[in-house]
């Protein structure tokens, strides 16, 4: 069984697999996302894209029932992330900043405890193991500790980490951080085979510009915990004029400018102070 048949692409469908409707979390009298409105369609790569502080991280927390909104709403694969967190969650997969690959053990042993976590059938296990490990180009690391891996590697880990129980939505926060560029553009070859051979929809936040240019199909540009504009690539570069690039859009919408092989280690200090920076 190949893993690619297990998720099938819906570009035909009408409604979108994921959509907010004025999705709100305030902290106190802090407010970090205030009244998101999206809507990302079955098999798209969408984009959050915005300064430290933008709000980025909360949504994607808000969207993985990990924190619940003050007010508004979302629906995922048709379910309210408040009112049925359990089916959202078995509907999504999530790679965080924060490293979620245990170091002391193999990349096959820690998918296996991922595999038991989703639930998948112990009948099932070992093929489905298997077919990842296949997918995520992994077989001549998966019985090596993970603490041995590099920074790209530890990423496709926990990649098929999320994807074992074949998600129909993937959310991928900052998946380049702390990533040399070959590590980086081997992570993008593999955002864009899951997405045209899987099928899966991919919601990514980044601070690569490069990075959304090059993945994403639409980008929202947060600011203060608001989206600022929505649209392609090419239609946002294309509104400020000829010649135009996604930092100069970046840059007119925000007034800001973003910034951006590690070992284990690195990865993992280099994730946490993103993580803390939100």
């Amino acid at each position: 069984m190949g893993w690619t048949g297990g998720i099938g692409r819906s570009q035909e469908q009408s409604e979108p697999i994921l959509a907010t409707s004025a999705l709100t979390r305030r902290f106190g009298s802090f407010t970090a996302v205030d009244e998101l409105t999206i809507s990302v369609a079955p098999g798209e790569v969408f984009g959050l894209l915005g300064p430290n502080g933008a709000g980025k991280s909360t949504a994607i927390k808000m969207l993985t029932t990990l924190l619940p909104p003050s007010s508004g709403k979302a629906a995922i694969a048709g379910f309210d992330v408040r009112q049925q967190a359990a089916a959202v969650r078995r509907a999504i997969g999530y790679v965080p900043q924060a490293l979620s690959a245990d170091a002391d053990l193999t990349g096959y042993e820690n998918l296996l405890i991922f595999a038991k976590l989703y639930d998948i059938p112990a009948k099932q296990r070992q093929q489905r193991i298997r077919d990842v490990i296949e997918f995520m180009g992994l077989q001549s690391v998966a019985h090596r500790i993970v603490r041995q891996y590099s920074g790209g590697t530890i990423r496709r880990l926990e990649v098929a980490q999320s994807i074992l129980h074949k998600p129909q939505v993937l959310f991928l926060d900052e998946p380049t951080v702390g990533l040399d560029p070959i590590a980086r553009s081997s992570v993008w070859e593999l955002v864009q085979q899951l997405r045209h051979e899987s099928g899966t929809t991919i919601v990514l936040t980044t601070h690569f510009l490069e990075e959304a240019d090059r993945l994403c199909d639409r980008v929202a540009i947060l600011h203060g915990g608001k989206v600022i504009t929505v649209g392609t690539p090419a239609q946002l570069k294309a509104s400020l004029g000829e010649n135009a690039t996604l930092d100069d859009v970046f840059i007119h919408y925000t007034g800001d400018r973003l910034t951006s092989g590690a070992n284990y280690r690195e990865t993992s200090k280099i994730r946490r102070t993103a993580k803390r920076l939100g």
